[in-house]
């Protein structure tokens, strides 16, 4: 097709290729290739009908759903839909992404950084700005998927230390396209009043639960071991569990310390849980969190995360967790620290990565206030997005929490359209966080 310019660029490249490749382009229309060309069979027809929506739509960018040879199996490769909180840089979009060349070679004119590795991204973050990608839901070409690792073992990528070069650049790009579209926030933060009120105790424990008889004594034990210089307890919201995980939580009745509580509904995910905690009179003046797989990393750890709201004056605390097996051994890659969440940038690069780290603790006023949304994936995603709009989220860069990696986490090995629904949803909460972001900009101007 002599109106088409085609081009292997991969998904990590620099700015230089991206206004190399707007230079050759010539043709009205560009086919990018983000796999070697070899890994990517094109339907029949299907440029053809990829041209026609780019045209039909008015879009400067299509891309469209996929077969994936996977082990020599194909299967049906669907992506997801691209919205305005689509601010990732592990965007899905497949391994065929058209343009409209005027477009391109635009958005290509207007990129004026030397990134090494966020070219691509930059590029789509521009064009996104005038135009939002469209997708077509139908199944136009094959390719080959190397990456054969199961979702679990996928999900802490982005955070690898490995690749924090990357990701400085990939937030670099995400943030001059907030301050583009007038959803930047500045490092000025509303105070917090920790002085509000007469609590119960200092701090509690929020574990919820469903059937995690092999955990739970576990991360109960590890709660009840905490060395404080202050009044704790611990909510348990055992969410109608069948499998024995009630029994286990009754095997530690005797501590006075331990709130076990069923709901009367049966509709409540894992926000759900946490607002039912939360909103409990037994419920302390900071809300800390542990997952049913969790454990602390030693006594210490709720005292750590409590002495930070006191020293940062913040909303909200985010710890640092070490990665390991069921058995408590350490494994890729290892200690996750989220150090992308600067003082002065976090929020802003908040709205690029997939999560704030662990463990996540909270003031409780403020958390009663804005509550989670009653969901049992991005629950807390959505909350930390919220709160970090007004108030600053405080971190503690020591290990204070074992994330343990097991065939029984929720995220184990999900299917495509379960990942599909999960990473929708999160772009979602961004979408819903820029628009309000936006609408704050005229205080701050």
């Amino acid at each position: 097709m002599n109106e088409l310019n085609s081009f292997y660029l991969p998904r990590l490249c620099s700015s230089e290729e991206v206004r190399q490749l707007a230079l050759q382009a010539d043709a009205p229309y560009t086919l990018l290739y983000t796999k070697e060309r070899e890994e990517v069979v094109p339907g029949m027809f299907a440029l053809r009908r990829m041209i026609r929506i780019l045209n039909d739509s008015g879009a400067d960018m299509v891309y469209a759903d996929r077969y994936q040879i996977v082990n020599g199996e194909r299967r049906e490769a669907p992506l997801i839909d691209y919205q305005q909180g689509s601010l990732r840089d592990d965007f899905d979009f497949g391994a065929l992404l058209l343009f409209r060349t005027p477009a391109l070679k635009e958005a290509a004119s207007r990129t004026t950084a030397h990134y090494r590795y966020a070219g691509l991204y930059d590029l789509r973050l521009k064009l996104s700005q005038r135009r939002l990608p469209v997708h077509i839901n139908e199944y136009l070409y094959t390719e080959t998927e190397k990456d054969t690792r199961r979702s679990g073992e996928k999900l802490f990528d982005y955070v690898d230390p490995k690749n924090r070069e990357v990701q400085i650049e990939m937030e670099q790009a995400c943030t001059e396209h907030l301050k583009e579209i007038g959803a930047y926030l500045p490092p000025v933060f509303e105070p917090v009043r920790l002085d509000k009120d007469d609590w119960a105790c200092e701090a509690s424990v929020i574990i919820p639960v469903r059937n995690r008889i092999r955990t739970v004594r576990d991360a109960i034990r590890s709660v009840l071991s905490q060395e404080t210089d202050f009044r704790f307890n611990l909510i348990v919201i055992d969410n109608h569990s069948t499998d024995g995980t009630t029994e286990a939580i009754n095997e530690f009745k005797h501590d006075t310390r331990l709130v076990h509580l069923i709901p009367e509904r049966d509709d409540l995910g894992i926000g759900g849980c946490w607002n039912l905690g939360v909103h409990h009179p037994a419920c302390g003046k900071f809300a800390v969190q542990l997952d049913s797989d969790d454990v602390y990393s030693d006594t210490q750890a709720l005292a750590t995360l409590v002495q930070a709201f006191y020293e940062q004056n913040c909303a909200m605390v985010v710890g640092t967790y070490r990665m390991t097996d069921f058995a408590m051994r350490e494994i890729p890659p290892g200690i996750i620290d989220h150090r992308e969440w600067t003082p002065d940038n976090g929020r802003n690069n908040a709205l690029r990565i997939n999560g704030l780290g662990a463990p996540r603790a909270f003031y409780t006023p403020v958390l009663r206030e804005v509550m989670l949304p009653n969901t049992s994936y991005g629950e807390d995603y959505a909350l930390g997005l919220n709160l970090s709009r007004r108030y600053r989220i405080g971190r503690v860069y020591r290990v204070v929490y074992l994330c343990r990696r097991w065939e029984g986490n929720s995220d184990a090995a999900l299917d495509i359209g379960t990942q599909n629904a999960h990473n929708l949803y999160k772009d979602r909460i961004r979408t819903w966080e820029l628009q309000a972001r936006t609408a704050l900009q005229p205080r701050h101007q």
